[in-house]
């Protein structure tokens, strides 16, 4: 598969994981693989009753709480998911929900530059 390829799937896998375990889907998702980097980057993201919600900073807080332990009690699944697509080592996952744009970044860190194990006839 391509460096596009894979990051499509990425992004497929990901949209998937959001409607299963944390309810909804994003209206858009981007994935893009830099050195030891794939950071995924998805727009659309909260409901019409979480933007509700969020209109205060209580719903803000609640919303990220929420959030944060739904994605990390599911975390294992979701690096299984990637290792499925990216058979390396994952260092770690960060993810990040912004609750003025909607939108929801998560970077996961590997041991080693797959970007060039994808492509390994391309220079650093």
């Amino acid at each position: 598969m391509t460096k596009g390829q894979i990051e499509s799937k990425v992004s497929e896998i990901v949209s998937k994981f959001e409607v299963e375990f944390m309810g909804r889907g994003p209206k858009r998702i981007r994935t893009i693989i830099v050195g030891d980097l794939v950071i995924i980057r998805l727009l659309g993201f909260l409901s019409q009753a979480e933007q509700k919600l969020v209109e205060n900073n209580d719903g803000v807080e609640l919303l990220k709480k929420m959030r944060t332990l739904l994605f990390e009690k599911n975390l294992l699944h979701f690096q299984n998911l990637i290792n499925e697509i990216l058979p390396y080592d994952i260092l770690s996952v960060h993810s990040d929900v912004s609750t003025v744009t909607g939108e929801k970044m998560i970077i996961i860190t590997f041991k080693q530059n797959i970007e060039k194990r994808i492509n390994p006839s391309e220079d650093e």
